[in-house]
């Protein structure tokens, strides 16, 4: 072929050739992916070692086992902490695996580490509310560990809905709490940049709940992932080609694919008041939330906190969690900004060498 040609090289600067070497290219990778996949067995998720030791219902808390890591140290911390994730998504992603682990980066810290599973509604959880998920099932938990080590107080770690839930706790009960951390929590649910509440402000709840009763996993799921329809859609899986012949990223790439659609329906009622009270009527930001009988008063929040954001989060905005800053009554209030996403900040290589560190430098001093 004539190179010098003006036609031998298109607009977009690639030759025939060039899209004949990329397609032989993708399908030797595609026949290498058909031998990785023989390979790949059941993915496993959870890296580390737990033991249940409360329940209520279809809740149930975790202790992470610290002495069972590979230097066998035992927790040093003198407060445990309880990780309190979302009720959307499975709360095994800040455990995911063993290079992409933040409870494993806190134990490896001498941290006491528990976490709350709130299992998988059915019909029979429908009216659940948030009183029951706040002061019953979270607020169970603590009661348990801190009669289990014999403590007034432990310290609470809430991510993204479970930092909103965290948040509402500590202000209902705010002698349980020793040191509050917050992470990708929504605060302020009316930023101009925050795309979910906009389009949640304009949905019939009433009206959803009362048709379906619980809300349907995949409708949660359709919703987050239009959110960033080219790369959640197509992109990750373009990309996927790259990773045919590799079995261990393949195997990451499938246990993440399997954490994000691995989730629980919503349990209607509690749906409905968190929809309403927080995304609708921006509760936090108006002081109009109310969990049962009784109002939710941020400035009640007066134990020490610290509130870590992702700087590139398209679920829970920058803007939207540092509204926390002047709501709060604590005169020991830190915020950690972190370089990531809403995901990346638990799975990133730089997040397991800057969170758990920064967690516990700053629970330390705090828990003594």
């Amino acid at each position: 072929m004539d190179t010098s040609s003006p036609f031998s090289v298109g607009p977009f600067d690639f030759s025939a050739d060039a899209l004949a070497r990329e397609a032989g290219g993708v399908q030797e990778k595609m026949r290498a992916g058909l031998k990785t996949l023989h390979q790949v067995g059941d993915i496993g998720y959870g890296a580390t070692p737990k033991e249940e030791v409360w329940s209520d219902g279809k809740v149930r808390l975790y202790r992470y086992r610290g002495a069972q890591l590979e230097d066998g140290r035992a927790p040093t911390a003198k407060v445990p902490l309880l990780i309190a994730y979302a009720l959307v998504n499975r709360p095994y992603m800040v455990d995911l695996q063993a290079d992409k682990s933040i409870v494993r980066g806190l134990l490896a810290r001498g941290e006491d580490v528990y976490i709350l599973d709130w299992g998988y509604p059915d019909r029979s959880d429908r009216y659940l509310e948030l009183e029951d998920y706040i002061q019953r099932y979270l607020g169970g938990a603590i009661d348990h560990i801190r009669a289990a080590h014999h403590l007034d107080a432990i310290n609470l770690l809430g991510i993204c809905q479970g930092g909103a839930f965290s948040l509402c706790y500590a202000a209902l009960n705010p002698t349980k709490i020793k040191n509050l951390v917050t992470m990708v929590t929504p605060v302020d649910f009316h930023t101009e940049d925050n795309m979910l509440s906009n389009w949640i402000r304009e949905v019939d709840v009433d009206l959803m709940v009362d048709t379906l009763g619980n809300i349907p996993a995949d409708m949660m799921n359709f919703t987050y992932l239009t959110l960033k329809p080219w790369r959640l859609f197509v992109q990750k899986y373009v990309g996927l080609i790259d990773i045919m012949d590799d079995k261990e990223a393949l195997e990451d790439f499938l246990r993440m694919e399997n954490w994000i659609f691995d989730s629980p329906d919503q349990a209607g009622e509690a749906f409905r008041e968190f929809t309403k009270q927080f995304y609708q009527a921006n509760g936090f930001i108006k002081g109009s939330i109310r969990i049962g009988d009784r109002s939710v008063d941020l400035s009640r929040v007066d134990m020490p906190v610290l509130n870590v954001f992702a700087q590139h989060d398209h679920l829970v905005p920058p803007s939207s969690s540092q509204a926390l800053g002047g709501l709060v009554g604590t005169q020991d209030y830190s915020e950690l900004s972190f370089r990531g996403g809403h995901i990346g900040i638990y799975v990133s290589s730089r997040a397991q060498r800057e969170v758990p560190q920064a967690v516990h430098d700053w629970l330390a001093p705090r828990s003594r």
